[in-house]
């Protein structure tokens, strides 16, 4: 087979590592087989303890990855790192007959068969990567530094390929791991209204199918007008706007309240696999308690409420109307309305759920 197919393969090999890291195994083979080395392995050096790691290797035998591991690595010529890319060998680093007296050929090279190692160094950063060569019976020659040089480019793309992947995952992990420590059911949704990721709270919710459920992939509040406040609030946030409808209430069959907030999905977080490029707002579902300390006391003192009107407010907000509110708080109704009307007067709100939306401006979305 010529050469040029020989690379061309190999460089498509090379880019499919990049993609599925259990590839690189059989890849440095190849490179291997290409360059015409002893062994060849992807390493990477701790620069402050010169500590290696072999990654992928071939043709070497475990029993020397571990005592170059151990602390020949510390002897290693590329304690002094070569410049990014280029392609070095021992004598281009230091004296070879100096080198050829010293412990890291004498005990761990020469055993081997070897009498040069060659690198490339692919990522410089506190813990650098290496392609590394282990090299026959003489120095590297010409035609073996053309064929590292041929290949050393691709194999560093698709390391930083793999390292851009993982740190995605990871970014993608600890986003998720977050989302699930909340309290508060959390939905990320497109445009649509489509469930992109719930976390664990949101996914109880909608696994009790009562106040909010999952038709077809969308996330639907069972009550008609807080679904026309959930689709509102996501139209505001698709077209920039920023409206009364980011928050409204929803109402479980038992009488209980929730609170939900809409709020748009930043670009920052679209643009990781923390979430889905199509997600544009995030959902967060809260159950409203009656705990003025929660809310209670800014609402009270940015509107000035008397402790019975904020009392009549928090019971209207958990309970629901104004016979529900008589008897959670044991006076008659003829008082609550009137508390109510001044509470209205005061926050301008003229229903229920305006107070909902009220408290749900006054609460935090992410409070457990």
């Amino acid at each position: 087979m010529s050469a040029a197919p020989t690379i061309s393969n190999l460089i498509a090999d090379i880019y499919d590592a990049a993609l599925e890291p259990e590839r690189w195994n059989d890849v440095v083979v190849a490179i291997n087989d290409f360059v015409g080395g002893r062994a060849c392995g992807i390493i990477s050096k701790d620069s402050v303890s010169k500590m290696g790691e072999t990654h992928y290797y071939c043709g070497v035998d475990p029993h020397y990855i571990k005592l170059y591991s151990d602390g020949y690595s510390r002897f290693d010529p590329l304690a002094r790192l070569p410049p990014l890319g280029q392609v070095v060998s021992i004598p281009d680093l230091v004296s070879y007959d100096d080198y050829s007296r010293g412990p890291f050929y004498q005990e761990w090279l020469r055993p081997q068969g070897c009498a040069d190692v060659a690198n490339v160094l692919l990522e410089k950063s506190n813990c650098p990567v290496l392609l590394t060569f282990l090299v026959g019976d003489s120095v590297m020659g010409s035609d073996m530094r053309r064929r590292i040089a041929q290949v050393a480019p691709h194999v560093q793309r698709a390391v930083m390929i793999n390292r851009t992947i993982e740190y995605r995952k990871s970014q993608a992990a600890t986003f998720a791991d977050t989302l699930d420590g909340l309290g508060a059911g959390v939905f990320l949704v497109d445009a649509q209204c489509r469930i992109v990721h719930a976390n664990v709270a949101g996914q109880e919710l909608l696994d009790e199918d009562d106040v909010l459920r999952s038709i077809g992939g969308q996330l639907v509040a069972r009550d008609r007008q807080a679904n026309h406040g959930l689709r509102e609030g996501i139209a505001n946030v698709r077209s920039g706007i920023e409206a009364d409808s980011a928050a409204f209430s929803l109402t479980a069959h038992d009488g209980g309240q929730y609170v939900a907030y809409v709020l748009p999905l930043k670009s920052i977080l679209r643009d990781g696999d923390g979430a889905s490029p199509q997600a544009v707002a995030t959902v967060f579902v809260r159950k409203v308690e009656l705990n003025g300390g929660s809310y209670g006391g800014l609402v009270a003192r940015a509107y000035g409420l008397t402790p019975a009107e904020l009392r009549v407010l928090l019971a209207i907000v958990e309970v629901g109307g104004v016979p529900e509110t008589s008897e959670r708080l044991g006076v008659a109704e003829t008082t609550v309305k009137t508390h109510l009307y001044r509470v209205f007067s005061k926050t301008g709100a003229s229903r229920q759920a305006d107070l909902v939306k009220l408290a749900a401006a006054f609460s935090d979305p992410l409070a457990n």
